[in-house]
């Protein structure tokens, strides 16, 4: 795909959605940070439902630390993992709390150093908390840029590297969650819904879905 027509595709995201954001909700960077932990392998939408209740609770290091892994645990029973993720959660409150002055760190390797955050937690953590040009390649971008042609890769990193090389600097910042949302509701895995597509005449994919008979 040239660069042409990725511009194009960027300014059609842009042009339908100016303001895209994750769909995690939160009210500070830490908030942010535990909810984008617990949605591993887990949705937004059961995670969302589970820091409802916990943040108005807890919603600093300190505060989380005072429920201990037990309260931790009962708010997020019903989220996949929730025995780790508890764990993880109780960890990374003291190394916050000890290494950090209790604030979420802004770069990607002391992020990475926590304990359940991994390089795709702190991709979003630095883009959609502190606006930094990361791209979070989830199962959605990784299809999205494969099936599209925008940035075919391999892997996560092949196809994280190549977005951020191929994608137009004004576009950066919001990608990730243009290609998310487009992955989520529109290019979906199984049958993509390349009838409502609104970049279907610029991507590359050669099995484009038909509209469903009527």
């Amino acid at each position: 795909m040239n660069k042409v027509k990725r511009t194009e595709i960027f300014t059609r995201f842009r042009d339908a959605n100016p303001n895209p954001t994750t769909e995690l909700e939160f009210t500070s960077p830490f908030e942010l940070l535990i909810a984008v932990m617990l949605s591993a392998q887990a949705t937004d939408v059961s995670v969302n439902i589970a820091t409802a209740k916990m943040f108005p609770v807890a919603n600093t290091p300190e505060a989380i630390l005072a429920l201990k892994e037990s309260g931790v645990r009962n708010y997020i029973r019903t989220i996949g993992l929730f025995n780790t993720k508890a764990k993880n959660v109780i960890a990374t409150c003291k190394l916050l709390i000890n290494e950090h002055n209790g604030e979420v760190p802004r770069t990607r390797e002391e992020l990475e150093a926590l304990p359940g955050v991994g390089r795709k937690t702190a991709n979003v953590v630095l883009n959609t908390a502190f606006g930094q040009p990361t791209m979070a390649v989830d199962t959605h971008i990784f299809r999205v840029s494969n099936r599209t042609a925008i940035a075919p890769g391999k892997n996560v990193l092949e196809v994280e590297k190549k977005l951020l090389k191929f994608i137009p600097e004004e576009f950066l910042v919001d990608a990730h969650h243009w290609l998310i949302l487009h992955g989520r509701y529109t290019c979906v895995a199984r049958k993509p819904r390349c009838y409502e597509c609104h970049i279907s005449d610029l991507c590359e994919y050669r099995g484009k879905t038909p509209p469903p008979a009527q």
